[in-house]
């Protein structure tokens, strides 16, 4: 009685220490916001983002721990914040504001840029700028949040491996490594990211300024993003569908799978919303397709022939579909729509993958329909909105174009119906056998 009394004190006190440094740490960077004129930004603000990091992680390890692994998504429902209540408007309405102001009110965003600094002229030699601030927060949302997802999965070596993994990237392709380029004078590139998805590396002023005066690390860079989009890009998903990059590399499946992972089961699961994820989706890859290759041909034509009509193409996409939809939606939406939105409807990198995997791939979900209770777990935590629930009914497996291969799926299944496989081609779409009541004899 006196240890359970012990362990139950201690866990009330580690939640009021971490919601109080969250608190803290929220406050101070609200007045490194408002008033850094007046009052010290670094001090306040990155002494308030740690402070806020601090008592999250304390707050998720207090949280999770103290839940058995299958009670980790009770009351997922109930809750105000995972369940469009208030809360989660109001988390929705902070991220859309807070993208609006980076993308086109950036001096509203001073005090924490300045809150930043000293970590920017560390790791960059250089002053901190909004971008630097907005890879500054999505790092940590990553870090933090993926302790998060570490905790909640802790009993399935596929999910820890595939969480470290993401984190990994985020803070070492994405963060550290670019930072560290610019530190030694050289282009800023992100390793982790390439056309489609970073549009413009393939684009003809991009290529030129990394490869300006000859320089071998930009040569590289260049060649790295041409290998990687059309040669790995094939092959890796051809071995392992689109899985190995949208949940195990890519920075927006790695922000989607840890800080947007308590909001996958608000995804639309309507015949409606797949009717719309195919009709935005394959324009969105086709229009950058066209948007690249009309630049191409317009630096071949010195810029007598396509100037205006394929800049404008560029400024449309980076304008829609780089700022409003990846940003100000793709993540804004999280509490409302779920955590990939971007993923599902924008992403030109997923419509090119997810066309691999569809077609030109061994990766697939196996069903063993004669296992399925039909309880709907699979369905609801499908980040993707596929009714997966449909196909281990039918015990068909699940090869799907927008199918990430998070596994989340075969995690929440309770009867191990669904296992993620990478076979042999032929017979992909074959079913499992299922059992007929017309072949049992149940009075023998």
């Amino acid at each position: 009685m006196t240890t359970t009394y012990t362990f139950y004190t201690s866990a009330k006190i580690l939640k009021i220490v971490g919601v109080i440094l969250m608190a803290a740490g929220l406050l101070g960077v609200l007045v490194a916001f408002a008033g850094y004129q007046v009052i010290s930004p670094v001090y306040f603000g990155l002494g308030g983002i740690m402070a806020f990091c601090a008592g999250g992680l304390i707050t998720i390890w207090q949280l999770r721990m103290q839940k058995p692994v299958a009670e980790q998504n009770n009351y997922t429902w109930q809750k105000d914040i995972t369940a469009r209540g208030i809360t989660g408007w109001v988390i929705a309405l902070v991220l859309t504001g807070f993208y609006i102001l980076l993308y086109w009110f950036p001096n509203t965003l001073k005090g924490l840029v300045l809150a930043v600094e000293p970590l920017s002229r560390l790791l960059r030699h250089k002053p901190a700028d909004q971008w630097f601030l907005y890879g500054t927060f999505y790092t940590l949302a990553v870090l933090v949040m993926g302790v998060h997802a570490l905790l909640k999965y802790r009993n399935n070596r596929y999910h820890i491996i595939r969480t470290i993994s993401v984190m990994f990237f985020q803070l070492g392709f994405a963060f550290l490594l670019p930072a560290l380029l610019l530190l030694f004078n050289k282009p800023e590139f992100y390793f982790s990211y390439f056309w489609p998805l970073k549009y413009d590396y393939l684009f003809p002023g991009t290529v030129s300024y990394l490869v300006q005066d000859g320089a071998a690390m930009g040569t590289f860079m260049v060649f790295w993003g041409a290998i990687l989009s059309f040669i790995a890009t094939p092959v890796l998903t051809y071995f392992y569908g689109k899985r190995w990059y949208c949940s195990w590399v890519c920075g927006c499946g790695g922000l989607a799978e840890t800080a947007g992972d308590p909001y996958r089961h608000l995804s639309d699961k309507s015949r409606s919303a797949w009717r719309w994820e195919v009709a935005i989706i394959y324009p969105v890859f086709g229009f950058i397709i066209l948007t690249t290759l009309l630049l191409w041909l317009n630096s071949w034509s010195e810029g007598r022939i396509l100037g205006s009509l394929s800049q404008g193409f560029s400024a449309t996409y980076g304008f829609f579909i780089g700022a409003i939809f990846s940003g100000v939606v793709g993540v804004g939406f999280y509490p409302i729509l779920g955590n990939r939105v971007w993923c599902r409807f924008g992403c030109p990198m997923a419509a090119y993958l997810g066309l691999l995997q569809k077609h030109l791939s061994r990766f697939r979900i196996t069903t063993n329909g004669g296992q399925c209770i039909s309880c709907g777990n699979c369905s609801t935590y499908c980040e993707m909105g596929i009714d997966v629930r449909w196909y281990a009914q039918q015990g068909q497996p699940v090869i799907r174009a927008s199918c990430v291969g998070c596994g989340i799926c075969a995690h929440v299944c309770p009867r191990g119906v669904l296992k993620l496989e990478n076979g042999p081609t032929e017979n992909r779409y074959a079913a499992s056998v299922l059992i007929n009541r017309n072949d049992v004899d149940f009075l023998s």
